[in-house]
């Protein structure tokens, strides 16, 4: 989308216990009239359950501003959503506890203005419910038909403590530095006019986690809230990826925290979960071209191991499936990230969006 010229853009942020109701000139679009993409539910209640990274809607209204009614499930919790006006990226919106609070969007001019609205965190953050939108002429959009990229990784997928802008690096709570927005996924699938979702979390690996020895990614993939415990299973067949691309090793190969005992990584286990796990995944999207990356973050020797692992999956893998497309492999070129807790910063996904970019775009004419 272009952004259109309306001079200065604001917001006004309003949290609520109660919503003023509508006047005589704005209608109520409820949320379950959205058109979410990524991972998402129908809240019981009503409205949409906005889970996964980066899960976006889209709307327009006329007239010079348009209220977002919002609500959380957890009491005393807080979460983010972010978005776009007119196609101009704007900031992280603060939603908190389980009261129905306003969100007010205001831009000059008198529209039509066309909004994106999206998760900043990750689904382990808990999800954001989504109940009306409220304005002139509001009217839900559906994202322009063009082949879907999903993007399966950890906590450098999701966008992760990139964002200290608001709540400096070491204060707050985890989620506070999340924006799935400005993650190296969402760029690239905005840079080459495709769409994507994500399915992330922060500290997992493919045999095992940061900190732990699970629940790994191949255990809560097809959980719709990526969690293990959960009932909710996702629905694959709402989306058929052109590509999946996955990011996987960064907590494979992490020592931890140094206290809990963990054992040195192994790469034979390393292969053979990763080679399940694709397995797993084309079980879903038989005919999807399957991306393996490496990480950033992984240096020196282990850079190279990781490397090596990788070429072994894809080796593989297109040997159990000699009729479909080979395996993809990107590299990363080594960062020293300055994001909080040694992550990408908004900058650096950038970077990584601009290295990755010309490797998607070749994927993506491969598959058409």
């Amino acid at each position: 989308m272009n952004a259109k010229s309306f001079g200065w853009l604001w917001l006004v942020i309003a949290g609520c216990s109660s919503v003023q109701p509508a006047t005589t000139d704005e209608a109520v679009l409820p949320a379950s009239a959205l058109y979410p993409v990524g991972r998402s539910l129908p809240a019981p209640h009503g409205g949409v359950e906005l889970i996964g990274s980066a899960v976006h809607v889209g709307f327009r209204f006329a007239g010079d501003s348009c209220r977002v009614v919002a609500h959380l499930t957890q009491p005393g919790a807080h979460n983010y959503l972010q978005y776009e006006l007119d196609g101009v990226y704007q900031k992280r919106i603060r939603v908190a506890d389980t009261s129905r609070s306003e969100i007010t969007i205001q831009a000059t001019g008198e529209g039509p203005q066309t909004v994106w609205l999206y998760k900043a965190t990750e689904a382990h953050t808990g999800p954001i419910i989504l109940d009306e939108i409220v304005g002139q002429g509001v009217r839900s959009l559906k994202r322009p038909e063009a082949p879907f990229i999903e993007f399966i990784g950890n906590s450098i997928t999701c966008g992760a403590a990139a964002d200290p802008s608001e709540v400096p690096c070491g204060t707050g709570v985890y989620h506070d530095q999340h924006n799935a927005y400005q993650a190296y996924g969402p760029r690239v699938a905005r840079a080459l006019g495709v769409n994507y979702l994500m399915s992330c979390v922060s500290g997992i690996g493919v045999y095992r986690n940061w900190n732990s020895d699970g629940p790994t990614m191949p255990q809560v993939y097809e959980k719709a809230d990526l969690q293990q415990d959960s009932e909710r299973m996702w629905e694959f067949d709402a989306y058929r990826p052109a590509v999946v691309s996955i990011a996987l090793g960064t907590n494979d190969y992490s020592n931890g925290d140094g206290q809990r005992p963990r054992l040195p990584f192994d790469p034979e286990a390393f292969v053979s979960h990763y080679v399940a796990f694709v397995q797993q995944v084309k079980a879903h999207y038989p005919e999807a071209q399957i991306a393996l990356l490496s990480s950033p973050m992984v240096q020196g020797g282990r850079r190279d191991t990781l490397q090596q692992c990788l070429t072994a999956v894809k080796t593989q893998v297109d040997a159990l499936h000699p009729a479909a497309r080979p395996v993809a492999l990107y590299f990363f070129e080594p960062m020293q990230a300055s994001g909080c807790t040694g992550h990408p910063s908004v900058e650096e996904h950038a970077r990584l969006a601009e290295e990755l970019r010309p490797f998607f775009r070749k994927l993506l004419q491969h598959t058409n």
